[in-house]
């Protein structure tokens, strides 16, 4: 079996030439004409002198320009670096620097802060801008002075495809090495899952320089030849709208985005098309999932994955038991298991590592040998979460094993103590981390955002009272307007805790 991205997009291109394979904001293109503006884009980075193995950065949102450059980078053979348009100038200079980044896609919105990147990363030759800018090649000029009469490169399902960029608790991003194989496996048991066919219309509103989108809402739609519904920014009654306009049959979110939705005043006949909806990016608190469920009549299946598998692991089967509250069973080809810490698989129900071995583990980290020891070993990869597994194989993810909160020796998992107040009819929404405790080591921390100003600290904690262990309740509420989060909209615990009495300042 060759796992090949672009083969991939150049076989749907053969079985489905005129189905439409992307739509955003009233534009159409077909598979045929996307594999065409595809063949231009690599055949100009060839003109520019960009070879097999070179990185280029892309750092466009949710357009067809994307699309068209990131398989244009792997059809060429070179290796695509997907980036947050939102990053500062010190994150970018770091991430095209360490990645020698030989040339970058963007808007012309970005050409003041790439202007001056530009000047500090010495490899960057290129910068094309997708509308026209001041100083650099537009994407028009680009894309008609490209020859696209070129050889086609040799690529080879081993060879280095993406590389992601990955914020851990210290330090400096982990650039996650991911080949054809690991990402084209995962978009294969993808397609498998969903039970994907060209008759699918899947609407795509996670950024797709995250992995999540970039696997499920991108990769698989187009290995199985499904429409591609590209929506630039997440508005949750433009996302209804969309749906019943175009007649999406399949969204991906992440809770918050299942959490926006819920609190808007339409019901199941908005959902009416959708054949089964997906999150993923962190756990939906339980009570969300069965409100957003019952409401809109349609099913959420939840999975787990992470940058470094490409991303799935697990996921709740589309037919068969779907058990609220897992991250489903191991994926085709993906084995999935809980050991504790001398790497011995533990029965089922008790709490270790969650640990995954499969052809969409990544490769490694990029110069980092290190970083990639202490996380592939033996074939396996070390995910840094904990887990339980029931007798039937139904994985549950208890939480990050950094997150952990230690209250006079006893170990407190935030996720349940977030469960329980998502309970509450006036939370909207809630995070809990471990803060420094005198006597105690650590104590419970919650944030709170609150339907209603009524509620009251007290009242948090009186409810917590009623479900959880005495060592497990917060000791203080804080009530804030909004949740910190990153570019996929997961709330971020680590940006709630503090240093030396400032935020501390996470990208993911």
């Amino acid at each position: 079996m060759n796992w090949n991205l672009d083969e991939n997009l150049r076989n749907s291109t053969l079985r489905v030439p005129e189905q439409t394979a992307l739509i955003c904001e009233g534009m159409a293109i077909t598979y045929k004409e996307l594999d065409q503006k595809v063949e231009c884009f690599a055949a100009g980075l060839a003109s520019q002198g960009i070879n097999k193995g070179d990185t280029v950065a892309v750092l466009v949102g949710n357009r067809p320009e994307f699309v068209i450059a990131f398989y244009g980078i792997l059809r060429r053979g070179a290796v695509a670096v997907p980036i947050n348009p939102t990053y500062t100038l010190g994150e970018l200079e770091y991430i095209l620097s360490d990645s020698e980044t030989k040339a970058i896609i963007a808007h012309s919105a970005m050409e003041p802060i790439l202007t001056a990147v530009k000047k500090r990363v010495g490899s960057l030759n290129l910068v094309v801008y997708t509308q026209p800018a001041e100083t650099e090649t537009s994407w028009e000029q680009f894309m008609q002075q490209s020859d696209n009469s070129g050889d086609k490169t040799s690529i080879v399902q081993d060879d280095l495809a993406v590389i992601l960029y990955t914020s851990g608790t210290t330090g400096k991003p982990k650039g996650a090495m991911l080949s054809h194989r690991n990402l084209a496996s995962n978009a294969e048991a993808v397609s498998e899952l969903l039970e994907l066919t060209n008759k699918d219309r899947m609407l795509t509103v996670l950024p797709m320089f995250h992995v999540l989108s970039l696997t499920v809402c991108l990769n698989a739609p187009i290995a199985s030849g499904s429409t591609i519904l590209l929506v630039p920014h997440f508005s949750p009654t433009h996302v209804v709208n969309i749906i019943q306009e175009e007649k999406a049959t399949i969204f991906v979110g992440v809770p918050t985005m299942y959490n926006f939705m819920l609190q808007l005043e339409a019901t199941a006949n908005e959902f009416a098309s959708i054949r089964v909806c997906a999150s993923g990016g962190d756990s939906i608190p339980l009570a969300l999932l069965q409100q957003f469920e019952s409401k809109y009549q349609v099913s959420i299946l939840e999975g787990y994955g992470l940058s470094e598998a490409a991303p799935v692991t697990s996921f709740n089967p589309l037919r068969g038991t779907q058990k609220p509250g897992s991250v489903g069973v191991d994926i085709p080809n993906v084995k999935n298991k809980v050991v504790d810490p001398d790497g011995r698989e533990v029965p089922a129900g008790e709490v270790g590592e969650l640990i995954v071995q499969g052809p969409n583990v990544m490769m490694g980290y990029l110069g980092m040998p290190e970083e990639t020891r202490m996380t592939l070993k033996e074939g396996w990869l070390f995910t840094g979460d904990l887990a339980k597994k029931d007798e039937e194989g139904y994985i549950y993810i208890v939480d990050r094993k950094k997150d952990i909160i230690l209250v006079g020796g006893y170990n407190v998992y935030p996720r349940e103590v977030e469960e329980v107040l998502y309970q509450h009819p006036l939370v909207r929404e809630a995070a809990v981390i471990g803060v420094a405790d005198p006597a105690y080591g650590e104590r419970v921390k919650a944030y709170v955002v609150k339907k209603e100003e009524a509620l009251t600290e007290k009242e948090m904690i009186r409810f917590c009272s009623d479900h959880l262990a005495k060592y497990k309740l917060p000791k203080e509420v804080e009530f804030v307007a909004e949740m910190p989060r990153n570019s996929t909209g997961k709330i971020l615990r680590r940006a709630l805790r503090t240093t030396d009495g400032e935020k501390e300042k996470i990208e993911m």
